[in-house]
């Protein structure tokens, strides 16, 4: 595949993504003794069907669509999590991934052993951690939290603690799915502070959302997916205007 253009960010190209699911399971020795020669079987579940998107280097980008539709899918394999069964995948940059609350964290390590290892995790040296450690708790206003045990951190503190961590790595792309929807109102507003500065830096944002209002506020473009199938990408408006009237007309149809 040849390597992207100056403009681009991600490339994805022709992307399929199936899952298998079983239909019964088989979790003890008893049922295994019991039904020794018994096989499971199992249900193809396609979350992506050849999907192709182009995101542009500093863009605003959000991806819209009902749960299950394969967002969050999509979202993993550009991060590197999943590999596709079919389709290439492009990145040019280094990605700073907000995709799901508590990976990376031990519930029974600190808020400040936590810091540490996911920060790690995420690719940043012993001395970066010093360095930005308190400016990573100062914005999860966790100070007087940050030597408590994680399992005691409510979701919105393990939130804020997260999102402290992810951008304070030196990142080109910043992909983020629904978990900012944990936070409180005044929590998301200084997100999206931190979203109004990374655009003026020409960073590129990934957006997995169903809050509606906010893809309108920040992105540029929007993809509506459906049933693991790209519906639409255009200008973030018009997306959303779609697939409202999807959304309603299904609705009238049901009642």
């Amino acid at each position: 595949m040849p390597p992207l253009d100056d403009t681009a960010a991600i490339d994805v190209r022709s992307v399929s993504k199936a899952f298998r699911l079983p239909h019964e399971r088989r979790d003890t020795i008893k049922e295994h003794f019991l039904h020794p020669l018994s096989r499971s079987t199992y249900e193809r579940n396609v979350a992506l069907d050849n999907v192709t998107l182009r995101v542009e280097r500093g863009e605003c980008f959000g991806v819209i669509g009902r749960n299950g539709s394969g967002k969050s899918t999509l979202l993993k394999i550009i991060a590197g999590i999943y590999q596709p069964d079919s389709g290439s995948v492009v990145v040019d940059g280094r990605i700073s991934p907000f995709i799901e609350l508590g990976v990376g964290f031990n519930p029974d390590l600190t808020g400040r052993d936590n810091v540490r290892i996911n920060g790690t995790l995420l690719g940043l040296s012993k001395r970066e951690l010093e360095r930005r450690f308190r400016d990573i708790v100062a914005f999860a206003e966790l100070e007087r939290f940050i030597d408590q045990k994680l399992k005691n951190y409510s979701s919105g503190m393990q939130v804020r603690l997260a999102y402290a961590i992810a951008i304070q790595v030196d990142f080109d792309i910043l992909l983020l799915d629904e978990v900012l929807a944990v936070g409180d109102q005044a929590f998301q507003e200084k997100c999206f502070e931190t979203f109004e500065e990374f655009r003026r830096q020409g960073k590129t944002i990934l957006i997995v959302s169903h809050d509606l209002a906010s893809v309108r506020r920040f992105c540029d473009r929007a993809l509506y997916m459906q049933n693991g199938v790209a519906v639409r990408t255009g200008p973030a408006e018009e997306v959303i205007d779609e697939y409202l009237a999807t959304v309603e007309g299904a609705t009238s149809v049901l009642d």
